[in-house]
């Protein structure tokens, strides 16, 4: 039987720090070896134990979870509240495998740590590789052909359902969901940038066109 991959999360919130633990436990393939509140007690719990995934913060009391991500030669997962892109691309120039904007569904990591858990099992051992090999463990770790649903919210889910097979504009998804105007156009503009919703253009009598939403077929 295949050992399961050995994680180290990384949080100094022990409430954040002990869900992820929680959601890493109950993935088959992970195991949570040990928690860190820090920087320091990251490079130190790296040093000793070895693990196999780092699943880091970005903004912590002693440094910063993208310059650890640099330090390492353990692959890690950065998630953090910045959402802001400077702090995306510097985590992935310095060799993030993924990154998540908290808050998330469980079912954002869960669906991040399956596609790490193929990646790894197509690069396991030390064969040679096929272009088409390298290809198919980037795509899988990227979520390239992936249903969407993997990394899709529970907000989102549910914005989804509100459009059923018709179309609506920002405001009634809102109020059928139960959730802020800003809210709703958040997540529809969010699902209409992948290609999962259309904008269609509603034009009226005076003033500006109503944006109106339809989930693509």
């Amino acid at each position: 039987m295949t050992e399961p991959l050995r994680v180290l999360i990384l949080d100094d919130d022990f409430r954040v720090a002990q869900l992820h633990e929680s959601i890493v436990d109950g993935h088959p393939g992970f195991t949570a070896t040990a928690t860190a509140r820090s920087c320091a007690e990251a490079r130190d719990l790296l040093r000793s134990s070895r693990p196999d995934l780092l699943l880091a913060d970005v903004y912590l009391p002693d440094g910063d979870g993208v310059a650890l991500a640099r330090e390492t030669d353990v692959d890690t997962i950065l998630i953090s509240a910045a959402d802001d892109a400077v702090t995306v691309r510097r985590a992935l120039r310095s060799g993030a495998v993924g990154y998540l904007v908290k808050p998330f569904d469980r079912r954002a990591l869960n669906g991040l740590l399956d596609r790490y858990l193929r990646y790894r099992n197509l690069l396991a051992g030390d064969r040679a590789l096929r272009q088409e090999d390298v290809d198919r463990a980037l795509a899988i770790l990227h979520g390239a052909g992936e249903p969407v649903s993997l990394s899709r919210s529970a907000t989102e889910q549910r914005v989804l359902e509100a459009l059923g097979d018709g179309e609506a504009s920002a405001t009634e998804v809102a109020e059928q969901v139960g959730i802020s105007r800003a809210t709703a156009q958040r997540h529809l503009a969010a699902l209409a940038a992948r290609a999962v919703v259309e904008v269609r253009l509603r034009y009226g009598s005076t003033g500006r066109p109503e944006h109106r939403y339809a989930a693509r077929s």
